[in-house]
This record gives structure tokens, sequence and C-alpha cells, in this order.
């Protein structure tokens, strides 16, 4: 789930064949409500049991959270402080398996800590661990605590060395290496964390992985987008099921049942209001807000020399400056979010942007001008009551509420005589765990519907990411194997990177009918858009913007672009004129609303 903009219904009933799958067949074992990188995690991993799965979110995939993160796929090194050893040792595991099985989307990421002080915090810091309390003025972390963290942090990335262990530096090599950095610094500790650059595109990977999983075994597994939660009823008329609720087409206004033996909640911070709309007071989350910037900025890219900086600011936050391709990212806030306000990032949180960056590269100017997108998320954290935002536990936890487990249990599910559904709701999750995550909700709900695994995803490749060259000279020969009269290197490795060697099945797309790169931009063609709204199930053209490239996020969305793609997409989704003009406004709105980025656009 995410946040919201109005638009127009612009897509008929036709073009919604994600929708009429599961009309069609009303009932499932198992529905999984939220379109986050974690109800889509459990969905594949259902799908690959066999289970008849099927998924709805409110939004487009990954709109929420997921696709607000700070793009780092990381062990937790800071988690360490909090006394969470399980997630930090879980992180750094599927930080190296994601590493392995999704290598087209997740990349080793250097990490270079700069250090201020030799003892600072050594007091500070075991009452801090005992209470997650901030006591009076921030103590800054030394390089003594920060040693002994990354220490602590090599011991859980012992299992084969996917990446290499910490360094330290004096200040001379310190600042031969990075020039830029505050000369006030005493040491810098680098290490290796990675990174996912297309967050939204993983998401899309696993959710593919699950439809294709629920076709081979015939199962049926469905997902559906733009497809909200209204109500649920344990009793209603939707074939005599249990567990039915009503759904609503977000696109077309449609309304229908669905009905399921066991419901999963992955709502992500919406969680107590999905539970709400399902007749169940919860009161288990207290999000936290986190925002982030982009910048066109060449100097503090090249001051960064490739590296994520990751440090603590000022008030004791841990914050991070974070090279992308040619854009910095810089976050994150870490706020007690209103779910009532839609999460964008302010003036306030620019300004602390600012001046964290002058922390740490002190010669270094930015201003506004150079900001080329905003975003803004809602953790999905548990309710911390007095505990400092920053020191809400991370790790993650499952409630159940529903009939008792009575016995045997069967493929068909365990329906109880009171006609109740299982519900299981989500509290938690990061974006470095998803898969180890889907696991433990996979194991509980075929513990409820009487089932055992079949298979392991700990070792199955990702999507396009099943082949993927290994070394950049693979890459390289890759893209010389894939080049045609056509589409020459620099398109082919753009297929590459946003498709992973899925992109062979999208140039056979592209090549099946004559073809053209957009005049607005060299990234896409007519029919790679074709093929997003034949396969990947395109709402609304901010889609294609936001969660379908990286167009938006690089601050390349122009007037043009808008008018182009939205013209191309009107074919196969159906758009009439009105509708078309519908979606360019919708996408300047929420451009301009959630991500502080104005096009204009002359409608046509």
């Amino acid at each position: 789930m995410g946040n919201k903009v109005s638009s127009g219904q612009s897509a008929t009933n036709s073009q919604r064949t994600s929708v009429q799958r599961l009309r069609n067949r009303p009932h499932a074992q198992v529905l999984i409500i939220g379109g986050g990188i974690n109800g889509v995690g459990t969905f594949r991993d259902l799908a690959l049991q066999g289970v008849d799965v099927a998924l709805v979110e409110r939004g487009d995939f990954c709109q929420g959270a997921s696709g607000a993160s700070s793009h780092m796929i990381h062990g937790g090194i800071r988690y360490l402080e909090n006394g969470e050893f399980r997630l930090v040792q879980e992180s750094v595991v599927e930080r190296n398996r994601l590493l392995r099985i999704a290598p087209h989307y997740v990349k080793p990421l250097q990490t270079t800590i700069p250090i201020f002080s030799t003892f600072s915090g050594i007091l500070a810091a075991p009452l801090r661990f005992l209470t997650h309390k901030q006591q009076g003025a921030p103590k800054e972390r030394g390089a003594f605590l920060i040693k002994l963290g990354l220490s602590m942090y090599d011991f859980f990335s012992r299992d084969g060395g996917t990446v290499p262990r910490h360094q330290f530096r004096g200040r001379k090599r310190a600042l031969a290496e990075l020039p830029r950095l505050h000369p006030g610094i005493k040491y810098a500790a680098t290490y290796f964390d990675a990174s996912v650059h297309n967050p939204e595109r993983l998401t899309l990977d696993v959710l593919q992985d699950g439809e294709k999983a629920g076709e081979a075994g015939g199962n049926g597994a469905r997902a559906s987008n733009y497809l909200s939660l209204v109500s649920m009823d344990a009793a209603t008329e939707a074939g005599g099921r249990s567990g039915a609720v009503q759904l609503r087409d977000e696109l077309t206004g449609e309304v229908f049942d669905f009905s399921a033996d066991v419901v999963v909640n992955t709502t992500g911070a919406w969680v107590d209001l999905t539970n709400q709309a399902m007749g169940a007071a919860s009161a288990f989350m207290g999000g936290t807000k986190g925002s982030h910037i982009v910048l066109d900025h060449p100097e503090l890219l090249e001051a960064c020399q490739g590296r994520e900086i990751f440090f603590e600011h000022t008030d004791g936050r841990i914050v991070l400056i974070y090279p992308m391709g040619d854009r910095v990212l810089v976050g994150t806030t870490d706020v007690d979010a209103d779910m009532a306000e839609d999460a964008v990032c302010t003036e306030a949180e620019i300004d602390y942007f600012f001046d964290l960056i002058g922390h740490v590269f002190p010669d270094v100017a930015v201003d506004r001008e150079q900001i080329v997108y905003t975003f803004s998320g809602v953790r999905p954290l548990p309710r911390h009551d007095a505990t400092q935002p920053g020191f809400v536990s991370r790790d993650y936890r499952i409630e159940r509420r529903g009939p008792a487990r009575n016995g045997q249990g069967s493929g068909s599910g365990r329906q109880q005589a009171d006609g109740g559904a299982v519900v299981l709701s989500l509290v938690g999750g990061k974006w470095t765990t998803f898969r180890a995550l889907a696991e433990h909700l996979s194991n509980d709900v075929l513990a409820e519907l009487g089932l055992e695994r079949k298979v392991s995803t700990a070792k199955l490749a990702i999507g396009g990411g099943a082949g993927f060259p290994a070394t950049e000279d693979g890459v390289q020969r890759w893209i010389k194997a894939h080049m045609d009269a056509g589409r020459d290197a620099d398109r082919t490795a753009g297929l590459l990177t946003r498709y992973g060697t899925r992109a062979v099945d999208v140039m056979a797309y592209l090549d099946a009918g004559p073809d053209r790169l957009l005049h607005s931009t060299r990234e896409l063609s007519v029919r790679e858009l074709e093929y997003m709204a034949e396969n990947e199930q395109i709402g609304h053209l901010i889609d294609v913007l936001v969660r379908r490239t990286s167009l938006a996020f690089r601050g390349l969305v122009t007037g043009e672009l808008l008018n182009e793609a939205a013209e191309i997409l009107s074919g196969p989704l159906g758009w009439d004129t009105s509708a078309r003009a519908a979606e360019i406004i919708h996408a300047q709105e929420v451009l301009e609303r959630f991500h502080g980025v104005q096009v204009h656009s002359l409608v046509a």
C-alpha cells in the first residue's frame, strides 16, 4: 500500500485481465493483501509450494515503503547497538544470498564511515544500549566503538567471505583516498554492504516468478495491483465460503467478493487500518517517516569516489550520502509518522540534508536547484510508545487471529465451525530480509493449511538474475552477443540493466514488429512501452516513470515524454482522449505532490 492521488478511472475492464482472473475464480487457499516486497516475496514462496495464492495491492506494486527505501541491501550494522543480533545475522546472510540470486539488481557497495573522535561515546553507549534512549546531548560514536561494531559485523559475515572485511584508515590515508572529506576527521572505516538500484523492478521480478510458478504448477497463483480491500465478512455470499472480503478495482470502480482460508496482511504501516477494514481492531504499528533527496551534483558525486558515505550526524542519527549512477542520493530522516497525512519530504528535511552534507564535505556547496527528485515512505515499524524512533526494533513478527488450530488439516484449509478465516498480520520487515521473512511467513501459512514445504528459495535465482554475467567482461560479452542492426550497445545495455537476463524475452517482443525509440528519450521504445502494458500491469502513466523505469528518479521526465508515453500507452490500455489527458495531469500531480518535481506539459 502507498500514498494515493485521486485520478480518473482510465482502464477498461477488458484491459484488467489480472482482475478477471480473480473474478473468474473468486476463492484461494491464501489471499495476501499488500504488494510491497514482503507481500510479493510471500506470494512467490507460496506459489512455489503449489499453494493456490492470490495477492491484491490497492496501488501499484512497490508503491509504498518498499519503493521509498534507501536502496540498500545491508546487514544493519547499527542494529548491533539495539541488541538485535538475530536480525543482524539474518540480514548479513540474506545480503550475501541476494548478491548471488539477484545479481542483476543487487551489487556490492563500498561504504566509508568518517570518524571524528577516538573514544567518544564509550560511557553513553551501554546506557543507550540498555534503555534505547538518548541521554542528554548526543554522544558521538568514536573510533573505538565503530571498530568494535565493525569487528562484530565481520563476525556475522563469516559465512564464506562474500564481501571483504572492514579496513581502518588514519586521517592522512583517509584524506588521500577521499580528499573532499572534512579535514577534521581522525579516521575513516571502510566496509562492504550491498545496494539495490532498482527495488521496484526487483519486486516485479519476484512477483512474476510467483505467477510463473503458479502457471507451471497449475495452482493458478494470481495477483493484481490497483485492487483494494473494502471490507471483510466471515459469512458473505461468496460461494458459501468463509473469510470473504469485498474488493474494489481502483481503476474501474467495480466491486466483487473474494474468499480465502487464510488472509495475510502485509500492508506495512497500514496493517492496523487494513485490520480495521476487516472488522478487527489492532494497534501493532508505529511507523516512522523516512525522506530522501536525489541530487544532480557532479561535484558531490566526484567527492564520494563511488562510495556510500555512511555516518553519524550531529544529532546522533545515522545518515548517508550515496552515489547512484550519475546522481547522488541523500537520506534519511526518522520521525514519527502521522498516517492521516501524506508522506512527503518537507523543507525542514531538505535543510537537514544540506546540513549533513556540509558536516562531511564542508567545501561542497548544494542548493535546491540541484534537487531532481524527493521521496518519502513510512517504515512498517512496531508501535514503540516512548522509545525513540531510531531505537525502534527493525525486526519483524507475525500476529495471528482467528479460529484455533485443531488437529488435522487438509489441503483446502482448516475452516472452523464458526466460519472464520485465519488472519496473519506482518509487523515490521526490512528489504534486506524479505526472502527469509517470506519463508517464515509462508511456513506459518503452510502450517495453517496442513501442508509441508516443497521448495526452498535460499538458492533460487530471482527472475533476470538467472544466468546473469558474473563479471564486467561477461556483461560486455552479453551485450555484444545481443546487439543487432536496430539495437546498439547502449540500448542493449539499458535493457540488460532494466530486466536482467529476462531482457532476452523483451528483445524477442521488440523484434516481433516495427519499433522506434521515443523522441523524448533514448531509453524507451514504442514496443517496450507496449510490452510493459501487456506484461507488467501498468495502471497509470506514472507507473512507467517511477516504477518501471528510473526516469523520474533521475529527473529526466519532461512534458514531451509525458505526452509521447501517454499517447503510446493509449492503444494497449484503452485510453481515449479524455483518459489520456487525465493520465498526464495525474502524473504531473504525483510528481509535484510526492516528489517535488514540476513538469509542464501541454495536455493533448
